[in-house]
């Protein structure tokens, strides 16, 4: 975990997603990845028929795969369709979810995006809404931490780090999903393929009822391209 304290300035969800882009656009750094990116962004959108003003996204994390992957739709669809992947630019910890502050751990789980950081300390930054009630629960008495957040650079110590160059695409569509409507931004972290062999590999791990326990979520999302009806995300809101 980096310490990033959540930043006065931060972007959140409950912002009116009709003036999302001005609000971000006055930030230096996302004008400058707006220049930069959003061009090639936008015809990569067209060619999949993805609209950015229909646009819902969600990531998802496998922890050995060692890279980020960003799905899309068109708000109305069920499918989400493989946009990007953007590879871990530097990892910490082990396979296994984050348990207490300090301990360098990705979390694992089903989480949301609850910050937008446009002025981050590493570049930009997209904050998780870690911990959950569920995170806090099994962390019994330990402090569970917190802060944990996709963002640019190759450092970390418990985040999730993709490059400056691979922050600006994906902080970009994650702003275009949220001026679309997109009420929750989900992701999906898993510290493997949550299918019966890798399961059965790792049997004997003080992990291995928890991951049974999130292998639900992992084989609805291979067989429908959709999230599961308890993660999925609210239709947004009538502007």
């Amino acid at each position: 975990m980096l310490a990033l304290a959540r930043p006065a300035f931060a972007q959140t969800p409950t912002a009116s997603p009709s003036d999302f882009w001005t609000k971000q656009l006055a930030y230096a750094r996302v004008q400058a990845a707006y220049a930069r990116c959003w061009p090639a962004l936008a015809a990569q959108l067209r060619t999949r028929h993805l609209s950015p003003a229909r646009l819902e996204v969600f990531f998802r994390l496998i922890k050995t795969s060692r890279a980020l992957e960003v799905w899309a739709r068109n708000q109305g669809e069920v499918a989400f369709q493989l946009l990007r992947t953007y590879p871990l630019a530097a990892t910490s910890g082990t396979l296994g979810p984050k348990r207490r502050a300090g301990d360098e751990q990705v979390p694992e789980g089903f989480y949301t995006i609850d910050r937008f950081n446009p002025q981050s300390a590493f570049h930009l930054s997209l904050g998780l809404d870690y911990p959950t009630p569920d995170d806090i629960l099994a962390a019994g008495v330990a402090d569970p931490g917190g802060d944990i957040f996709l963002h640019g650079s190759n450092v970390t110590v418990g985040c999730l780090p993709i490059t400056d160059a691979g922050i600006e695409e994906v902080y970009l569509l994650a702003v275009a999903a949220r001026a679309a409507g997109q009420a929750r931004i989900v992701v999906h972290i898993f510290p493997f393929p949550l299918v019966n062999s890798e399961l059965n590999q790792r049997a004997t791990s003080p992990h291995a009822a928890f991951w049974r326990g999130l292998a639900p979520g992992y084989a609805y999302f291979e067989q429908h391209r959709a999230l599961p009806p308890q993660y999925a995300t609210p239709a947004p809101a009538t502007r």
